[in-house]
């Protein structure tokens, strides 16, 4: 009887317990604040099922066994509409928030989460940030519960400067940016980078616009032609990288070559078609043809959806997550998050590791050129017939950055 009554009550208990408990079956809600209106909301929209899509693909089997749900809200791009977003998010039972379309947003969230998870012991909440770069994220305003699956803007210039050192034909380069943080951070490190590698470099321009608001860019190509620039290097992303593009090809700037970031996002291949081969280049953590896990994902999602899965870090966070789950033995934030902390764990793009002192992951990037998809790189991006082909790999060393983060630990 006493055994009875033993076996029971630890039955109880365990029953109680059974949230924290990571156990097959087990539905782990996470939602996706990012813009579903607006000039970005293609982008948004694209990034949304590709999250909902390798949802789908590790519901089939993961680490821990778990289910995944996406709750997807629009935060109209906006730093004010994501506080709202993210509250929403809780009260529908989000413990995970996952957001990357621009550094004023995620911000807003690391600032929300600071603050709720100081107020709310036991309900904390975890944000994994899949592409918002810009490295005070990781460094002056770094925090706990953050942690980023994208290479930020500074690890980026890193391996693109590296390469664009050994080209003779930089000479003179122009910058083009959105007008918040990110853009203002590649503009800052491509000169600083740029002076101790190549100090023969001279810099022509340096401009800034506002962030997805500008629907022709023909004045900026002609300050571009003015200048006698033979390179431009620009962060922007989505319609203000597309129009950018369309734009040059339009006023028949076929001389200088565009170094970007987000080139293979949604809208900006279109832009780019026959016209851009040959001139432009991208840094990233994958390219459309890269072989492994992901190169399954990218073909039936095209099969899918007739559009590209060009977001890896999706894979990343789904990857993290499960696997943290199973060693943390739980799904609870608090020890997921000392489990992710520090954690390596094998992904699309080899073995990476997300670093301890600062929660910025640390992966290879690609360095790609803008050529006609084909041989060894048969995918082709938005049905253009072209894609971007990988000429040079840095391994996770060459890019890294040191961090400043002074983390405070719970």
């Amino acid at each position: 009887m006493k055994f009875a009554i033993k076996a029971v009550a630890a039955s109880v208990i365990l029953a109680s317990a059974g949230g924290a408990f990571a156990q097959k079956g087990e539905t782990v809600k996470i939602a996706w604040l990012d813009p579903l209106s607006g000039l970005m909301a293609a982008v948004g929209t694209n990034q949304l099922k590709s999250f909902q899509f390798i949802a789908e693909e590790f519901n089939k089997k993961n680490a821990a066994g778990v289910k995944f749900e996406i709750i997807g809200i629009d935060n109209k791009l906006s730093p004010q509409e994501t506080t709202s977003a993210l509250r929403s998010a809780m009260d529908q039972g989000a413990r995970y928030i996952v957001q990357g379309n621009g550094s004023g947003p995620a911000l807003a969230i690391m600032d929300a989460l600071e603050k709720h998870n100081a107020r709310n012991p036991g309900k904390e909440v975890v944000f994994l940030n899949y592409a918002a770069v810009d490295p005070d994220l990781t460094n002056s305003k770094c925090s706990y519960w953050h942690f980023r699956l994208d290479a930020d803007t500074s690890m980026k210039m890193e391996a693109l400067t590296t390469y664009m050192k050994d080209l003779p034909e930089v000479k003179k380069v122009y910058l083009i940016n959105q007008n918040y943080s990110h853009g203002h951070q590649v503009s800052k490190f491509a000169k600083e980078m740029m002076q101790r590698k190549r100090p023969d470099v001279q810099f022509v321009g340096d401009d800034l616009h506002p962030l997805a608001q500008v629907r022709d860019f023909s004045p900026y190509i002609a300050k571009i032609k003015q200048s006698g620039a033979d390179s431009v290097i620009t962060g922007n992303w989505g319609s203000d990288l597309a129009l950018l593009i369309k734009a040059a090809n339009d006023a028949g700037l076929n001389n200088v070559n565009f170094y970007t970031y987000y080139g293979s996002v949604t809208g900006s291949p279109t832009a780019m078609g026959a016209a851009a081969s040959g001139r432009v280049y991208q840094v990233a953590y994958a390219h459309m043809n890269l072989a492994g896990p992901l190169n399954q994902i990218v073909v039936d999602y095209k099969k899918k959806f007739n559009d590209d899965m060009y977001t890896g870090a999706v894979y990343h966070a789904f990857t993290l997550l499960s696997e943290a789950f199973a060693k943390a033995k739980t799904t609870d934030p608090v020890k997921v998050a000392a489990t992710m902390s520090g954690m390596k764990f094998k992904s699309f793009n080899g073995e990476v590791e997300m670093r301890k002192t600062d929660h910025q992951l640390q992966q290879g990037l690609f360095i790609s050129k803008w050529e006609k998809a084909g041989g060894k790189f048969p995918i082709d991006s938005e049905n253009t017939g072209y894609t971007f082909v990988p000429v040079k790999y840095y391994e996770p060393f060459v890019a890294s950055t040191p961090t400043s983060c002074q983390m405070k630990r719970p």
